[in-house]
């Protein structure tokens, strides 16, 4: 007798094979088999015709056991291999597909790469764990230029040497707007980093940040005392771009979520492009910013673009703006004393200088002194060391005109009038009695 060869079914075969066999015994119709199968009518008689031609083996799939046509070739898997552990052993299995394609034209799903490093050990799956609390993300602005979401990361980005990067992601479209390395997150870091957003881009509505010390002072104080401001928010106050401040990092996580991308993306791009340099990898970001959005931006709502472009006379005035401003008070010999260094205005000036006046000194960024006063830079001397104290000048106020000690004399047009005119100078005297009788 013939051993008959066994055949391996899965439970929901073995069900089909019940209901199709009810089928077939006339114990049901083909609309009740459908429903309790979930297929429909047309595929129930398929089923049957298969079974009554084939017996059991008509419920399984024909291409079981043999080898799928879409299998990769051994070839181009051992290349992957290769490619992997000697080139993208460092890479995460999403960024090492796109090497592969990229680089060596190798085609290859980031699945099929992902599983291909699992088995080489480069790879680890981790269990997805849900988030005990989960925050809702607010809807984008509709349009480009509209907000802005602005932070600064420290990080290992290259080298051995931490640095910061800076970086603006627009709320609309997810677009990479601007993106600088520095060495930390200063008001003068910051400074250049918009100068160059609005020499490139124009002026958004809105920016949204953090509340770190170069944005925002949060100083008890300062809640109740409007006037207290940070350089950032006075620069700010003065191109007429608003600024709207996140109680939490969630509230601005789209530029939070673009900083986790990048740590992993970004750093392993510089390695292998071997930056080592804050100007090598400033450079290499004018062209990785572009592939980048055109990868992951979005398309927004509107296609409107709302940012405002500068006007020629705004962007004369960016150097001002963007200079670190303080106030300092004029002493008694018109010296000006700033960071233990002392300025001696000149005699003449744009505008009256009094004693005790105070004037605004800027730090440009590009380390020029200029100080201020009404709207006028004054003149002045950089004097090499402290100068003796004097408590007492004659000289009353600086001005436009040098001035002098010189007094017309009697016979001047000025002092003939009170000579020929006797009715004057009789009012003049009759002025004089009367104040001083009084």
């Amino acid at each position: 007798m013939a051993q008959e060869k066994l055949i391996s079914m899965t439970k929901k075969e073995l069900f089909r094979y019940e209901i199709i066999k009810n089928l077939i015994n006339g114990k049901i119709n083909g609309p009740d088999a459908a429903k309790q199968i979930r297929v429909t009518v047309r595929h129930v008689k398929r089923l049957k015709a298969a079974v009554l031609k084939h017996g059991v083996k008509g419920i399984i799939h024909k291409n079981r056991g043999k080898t799928s046509n879409r299998k990769l070739n051994p070839k181009i898997v051992q290349k992957a291999e290769k490619y992997l552990k000697e080139k993208y052993y460092f890479c995460k299995p999403t960024l090492a597909t796109e090497k592969l394609a990229e680089i060596h034209g190798l085609k290859i799903s980031k699945e099929t790469v992902r599983g291909i490093m699992t088995n080489l050990g480069l790879w680890q799956p981790k269990p997805r764990k849900q988030p005990k609390k989960r925050h809702v993300w607010r809807a984008r602005k509709d349009n480009y230029g509209e907000m802005e979401q602005f932070d600064g990361s420290y990080h290992y980005w290259f080298g051995n040497t931490e640095s910061c990067l800076l970086l603006s992601v627009d709320d609309a479209t997810g677009k990479i707007t601007q993106a600088k390395f520095d060495i930390n997150e200063s008001t003068r870091a910051v400074f250049e980093f918009w100068w160059e957003y609005f020499r490139k881009n124009g002026r958004p509505l809105s920016i949204y940040l953090d509340k770190f010390s170069t944005y925002k002072i949060n100083h008890k104080n300062a809640v109740d005392n409007k006037d207290l401001i940070t350089q950032f928010q006075r620069a700010m106050n003065q191109v007429g771009v608003q600024l709207i401040t996140a109680h939490s990092p969630e509230a601005k996580g789209r530029v939070e979520r673009m900083f986790q991308t990048l740590q992993d993306r970004l750093v392993k791009e510089l390695r292998l492009a071997k930056i080592t340099t804050i100007d090598e990898a400033n450079a290499f970001l004018k062209e990785y910013v572009p592939k980048f959005n055109a990868q992951f931006a979005v398309v927004p709502n509107r296609r409107a673009n709302l940012h405002r472009k500068m006007n020629k006379q705004t962007l004369e005035k960016l150097p001002q703006i963007f200079s670190i401003q303080n106030q300092r008070k004029v002493m008694n010999d018109y010296t000006i004393r700033f960071k233990n260094r002392f300025f001696q205005l000149n005699e003449i000036q744009p505008t009256t200088v009094y004693k005790k006046d105070i004037v605004i000194v800027e730090e440009h960024l590009d380390g020029e002194i200029k100080i201020s006063l009404k709207g006028h830079y004054l003149d002045y001397t950089e004097l090499p060391q402290r100068p003796e104290k004097e408590i007492n000048i004659k000289l009353p106020a600086l001005t436009i005109r040098k001035q002098s000690n010189w007094k017309p004399p009697t016979d001047h047009p000025w002092r003939k009038q009170l000579l020929l005119n006797p009715y004057k100078k009789q009012g003049h005297k009759m002025r004089s009695q009367r104040c001083n009788e009084a």
